[in-house]
């Protein structure tokens, strides 16, 4: 039976642990820009129909 002995630089290291830490960021900023539009579109779209019906009285 083979033993295998991995080793990770620690350039490598750095490296893998920064392009998961920008993924994990980038991500959240992607879902946070998302959540925004959607909730700018349902508020616009209650602004309306609250002012239509108000106008309507």
């Amino acid at each position: 039976m083979m033993n295998y002995l991995l080793y990770i630089d620690p350039g490598s290291g750095s490296l893998l642990i920064q392009a998961i830490i920008a993924a994990i960021v980038g991500a959240l900023f992607y879902f946070k820009n998302a959540w925004f539009y959607v909730k700018n579109f349902f508020v616009k779209l209650f602004k309306k129909s609250t002012s239509n019906q108000q106008s309507e009285l």
